[in-house]
């Protein structure tokens, strides 16, 4: 695995107005080298794309073809993220005032020793501070 992937830069790949070059850097380097993410994300993806459908913004066969892009993907699942959802989850989102979702994507970077890749600015700054932020992620 060669990075931590959150929702923020995953979304980027699939919608136009959210791209930026970090977010197609990040998608090479999960191509050859894989990444994880916790469980969270896939729901976390799922409703954003849901989301879209509801505003309009895609259809619900661009959504499926989207997911079933991204289950191509060399991306795993970490099980082991809810297991400190109660310990240092909770620490890192009081530390940096991050939701737990986002304090998850922090912790699991920070247990696994691999950088984070978000597009979000208040996990980019936790992310920096702890010496754990992809370079290629912008916030």
């Amino acid at each position: 695995m060669s990075l931590v992937l959150d929702a923020s830069l995953t979304l980027a790949w699939y919608f136009d107005d959210e791209t930026v070059p970090a977010a197609e850097a990040v998608l090479d380097v999960v191509c050859e080298g894989g990444a994880v993410a916790p469980g969270l994300w896939r729901l976390e993806v799922a409703n954003a794309f849901q989301s879209a459908i509801r505003r309009k913004r895609i259809t619900p066969d661009y959504r499926d073809a989207s997911l079933a892009d991204l289950g191509r993907l060399p991306i795993s699942i970490d099980a082991d993220s809810d297991a400190f959802a109660w310990s240092t989850t909770v620490r890192l989102a009081d530390r940096f005032s991050l939701t737990i979702y986002d304090a998850t994507y922090l912790e699991l970077a920070q247990r696994s020793g691999l950088p984070l890749a978000t597009l979000d600015g208040d996990l980019a700054k936790a992310a920096a501070a702890l010496g754990i932020l992809n370079p290629a992620s912008t916030g």
